[in-house]
């Protein structure tokens, strides 16, 4: 669907990270909402062009971490640093003209527009009028379902047409950087299995993702590395292969036992 020319483009005069070197930087990051710290010092590092996954019980400030990636939260204390540059302080939309795009967890679109509409909204940062219809393209190439919904209303979507409108809308505005917040919430099974194709799709075109999952089996069978937080904390980290297997991962968050 992408190709790599259009991921360089997007950039503009931001040199070109050599692949395999962290595109995030995040360090000791405290954050919370007024006086209640929800993130005590975390750390992770987001590698450039592949999926990181970040799994944990709910409540454990997952969430958290991405509205203050996204610059929705002002960190507290810590740094957070993208392609070299320090973003702590940076406000949302300038993020986005930066290359990160954000999907919130909840199937997030406005009931009473048109797929279309909605993704006309995701492209906001492009300029070029072919550059926009390139989009379109590449995005209806990736969810046909959303072309054959164009013109139809978000509020008569399916749960499963709305996460990929969602995520279509979010691809709008040519990443480098994707973010996603449960992106299999409250799907059907065959739901979810589509959803995750689309993100190693998206993945295999050079997009870098950080994904933030419940389904903890999923998210680590479809991501190269892996984080598990709890109580504002990472407690584990590594190979999302060996964290699969892990007897403690498994018996503590992915129903199994150890063996």
């Amino acid at each position: 669907m992408y190709a790599k020319p259009f991921i360089a483009a997007l950039v503009g005069d931001q040199p070109i990270m050599i692949n395999n070197e962290h595109i995030v930087e995040i360090e000791n990051l405290i954050s919370g909402y007024g006086k209640k710290i929800i993130l005590n010092g975390i750390s992770i590092n987001i590698e450039q062009e592949k999926i990181t996954t970040l799994i944990g019980r709910n409540g454990v400030g997952k969430t958290t971490l991405l509205n203050t990636l996204m610059g929705m939260l002002k960190p507290q204390g810590g740094r957070i640093t993208y392609r070299g540059k320090d973003i702590s302080a940076t406000k949302p939309h300038s993020l986005v003209t930066m290359g990160i795009s954000y999907v919130p967890q909840g199937k997030s679109v406005f009931p009473h527009m048109t797929v279309a509409e909605h993704m006309d909204i995701g492209a906001w940062t492009l300029k070029e009028r072919d550059t926009k219809a390139d989009m379109f393209d590449m995005v209806y190439k990736l969810f046909p379902r959303l072309k054959e919904r164009a013109n139809q209303k978000a509020g008569t979507l399916s749960g499963g047409e709305r996460q990929m409108l969602s995520i279509g809308r979010a691809l709008m505005s040519r990443p480098t950087l994707l973010l996603l917040d449960e992106p299999s919430f409250g799907l059907a099974p065959k739901l979810v299995d589509a959803v995750f194709d689309s993100i190693l799709e998206i993945n295999k075109e050079g997009v870098t993702i950080l994904v933030i999952e419940q389904n903890a089996k999923r998210a680590l069978e479809n991501s190269d590395f892996g984080y598990v937080m709890d109580m504002g904390k990472i407690i584990h980290q590594g190979n999302s292969r060996d964290l699969l297997y892990d007897d403690n991962i498994k018996q503590s968050y992915l129903g199994g036992r150890k063996e």
